[in-house]
């Protein structure tokens, strides 16, 4: 099955960490960078990161959302109040986190369908590489940039990213 890589991936169904719906429907008109994250990977202190990310443009329509994964090596192998707790007392994260789902295969998330399409600067697209693989969601729903899993939150070519999609 071949998804339609310009619908939005905000249209999708996906619950939230917690329980309940993520309702990504929230996140319309804003900028929201989807990254599968996982709590025991070399790159998890990443959530520093991607938290001040969140800390520096959520006044201005901005979100990080964490897709926990379990699929590299196992490095996400927690409850959904284990990957809760470690997030929160580890790294103070305060972006939304959905459910842990695969993103990549044939179990892979519907939101994944809609991602994984993209290229990112190197020309890559298709499954994911490792944790912490970003794509950037504009404010018209639609995928304006992908980053691979050893970018820095903080690095020049996402902040600009960020702030281009704020603009």
């Amino acid at each position: 099955m071949t998804a339609d890589i310009n619908a939005s991936p905000l249209d999708v169904e996906i619950g939230a960490l917690k329980g309940g719906s993520a309702d990504l429907s929230q996140y319309a008109g804003k900028a929201v960078l989807v990254v599968n994250v996982a709590s025991k990977c070399g790159l998890t202190p990443q959530y520093t990161g991607l938290e001040k990310l969140q800390e520096q443009y959520a006044e201005r329509g901005f979100t990080v959302l964490g897709v926990p994964c379990n699929q590299f090596l196992g490095q996400e192998p927690g409850s959904a109040e284990e990957i809760a707790e470690f997030c929160s007392a580890t790294y103070g994260v305060t972006f939304p986190m959905t459910e842990k789902v695969e993103v990549n295969g044939e179990g892979r998330h519907p939101l994944y369908d809609r991602l994984v399409g993209f290229a990112d600067a190197e020309g890559h697209s298709g499954d994911i590489r490792w944790n912490f693989e970003k794509f950037l969601i504009g404010r018209d729903g639609k995928v304006v940039a992908r980053f691979s899993p050893q970018t820095e939150p903080e690095a020049a070519e996402i902040v600009a990213a960020v702030e281009g999609t704020l603009a």
